[in-house]
């Protein structure tokens, strides 16, 4: 575990700063208690801009900069903020009996918590248990020994996270290299095992959260599969830059291990675990369910690797801190759906948690879901807490917690986001599609000549301008 009371010893006069700082915008509040914008700012977007800037800037505190935001960020919305009440905030109005019983009456931020708590660390057991089977350990026989080795493992990561969650996905690539590397492992390479992990995800129903929450409300699982040709010309961009850092760096591993051997038992251990989170998911919303299901089961025939889980408890708590906080914005609308709000969306995914986000857009209806998909999933990627994938692998490479050195040696991150975004949109261009609450048939207001797409889908009506009925043409 980690030694609360040693540090606040020490840093209390930090702890006191950084507070203060945060709490400085409450200075602004006008006589009668309400919270006034700064320009067009509301206070708790200052507050939670401060509370990144001191995760950038100071990256071997970054749990107390969370855990201290998130405290000075519910202290004002209980005092300040007329009718906030937490406990719906966290739990609904719903009884709690009925949400667990039933899915679909499930309210609150309670859920996505739950789940992000015990994937993160029932991932964190699985990386160990996997790193310990014996597979690493013989892949150099099958890798290449140049820089083609990296860019493989990049590819099978993309593959893996396709139909595995992202934060799994990473952390088996995580844990594959840090032995065929040696436990030398270059800051733009891991960047790019989370940009594999996410981009895989981005394109199946049951790969991302994000996608997996467009899907229960109703987008069709073809409706987000364009988003591999994104992704895809993501993949090859920056896993060619991230293969050759690597390689200089440290080359792959030449030999496998003279006495390898394969713990099949462990690889039934892995396989459960992964299984589970794919059956609880699809069945119950809820993969860590399953993840924990599994890993009791694993304990029958071999031991549980439980002293992973301290070391994952500080990353954990530190995403669930910034997740909160992300929930806490009064972002009650977004701008109209649109190419340019989706890459928007992206770019604000690196620092802001995408599932309150893609909440956001599935309730105001209209986008190109794919394109949506590729957006608020792979841009996470380009800072190391934009996605749990990337908070869950700097456990294992803490290091890389260092915003600056991420997007420095990560830069093909942010070009692969680009490229990959105007390969969709040249190619394919954009079209809204249906979901539960919003039809395109129905849409009140006629589509731009922006909206115009070039595909249409199975099951899905296209929409041009020439089909809108000659009253309501603009």
């Amino acid at each position: 575990m980690f030694p609360i009371s040693p540090f606040i010893k020490r840093n209390s006069r930090k702890v006191v700063l950084l507070a203060s700082i945060l709490l400085s915008p409450v200075s602004l509040l006008a006589a009668d208690g309400t919270a006034p914008m700064i320009g067009p700012v509301r206070i708790e977007f200052i507050i939670f801009g401060l509370i990144l800037l001191g995760v950038a800037l100071f990256h071997k505190h970054t749990f107390w900069v969370a855990v201290t935001g998130l405290t000075v960020l519910l202290i004002f919305k209980l005092a300040f903020v007329h009718g906030f009440d937490l406990s719906h905030h966290l739990f609904g109005t719903t009884p709690m009996a009925d949400q667990l019983m039933d899915k679909s009456l499930r309210q609150g931020e309670w859920g996505i918590i739950l789940n992000l708590l015990g994937l993160l660390l029932g991932f964190a057991i699985l990386s160990k248990i996997f790193e310990d089977s014996g597979v690493p350990d013989i892949l150099p026989r099958f890798l290449p020994d140049d820089w083609k080795g990296p860019f493989l493992l990049l590819i099978f990561v993309f593959i893996l996270s396709s139909f595995l969650d992202n934060i799994a996905a990473a952390l088996i690539g995580g844990a594959i290299a840090i032995v065929v590397f040696k436990n030398r492992v270059h800051i733009g390479y891991i960047a790019a095992l989370v940009a594999a992990s996410n981009a895989g995800g981005s394109g199946s129903v049951v790969g991302d959260t994000t996608t997996t929450m467009m899907w229960i409300d109703g987008v069709g699982a073809f409706n987000v599969l364009h988003a591999y040709v994104a992704a895809g010309a993501a993949l090859l961009f920056f896993s060619w830059f991230a293969a050759h850092q690597q390689d200089k760096y440290q080359p792959i591993q030449k030999e496998a291990t003279p006495d390898a051997r394969i713990d099949w038992l462990k690889i039934l251990n892995v396989a459960l675990i992964l299984l589970g989170a794919i059956v609880s998911n699809i069945l119950y919303d809820m993969p860590a369910l399953g993840v924990w299901a599994a890993i009791l089961i694993g304990w029958i025939w071999r031991p549980v690797p439980w002293r992973e889980v301290p070391g994952a408890i500080k990353g954990t708590i530190f995403l669930l801190c910034l997740v909160t906080c992300a929930s806490l914005m009064p972002v009650e609308e977004l701008p109209n759906a649109s190419v340019g709000t989706a890459f928007a969306l992206g770019v604000l995914s690196s620092v802001f948690d995408n599932i309150p986000l893609t909440k956001l857009c599935l309730d105001q209806g209209y986008y190109d879901w794919g394109m949506l998909a590729y957006t608020v999933g792979f841009g996470g990627s380009m800072i190391w807490f934009g996605s749990s994938a990337g908070v869950a692998i700097t456990n294992k490479f803490p290091d890389a917690r260092d915003v600056f050195a991420w997007v420095r040696n990560g830069w093909h991150i942010a070009a692969a986001y680009v490229i990959g975004f105007l390969a969709l949109y040249l190619l394919l261009g954009w079209e809204p599609a249906d979901n539960k609450e919003h039809k395109i048939k129905d849409r009140p207001v006629p589509v731009s000549s922006v909206n115009i797409g070039k595909r249409s889908l199975v099951g899905q009506p296209s929409v041009s301008y020439y089909s809108i009925p000659e009253s309501i043409k603009p």
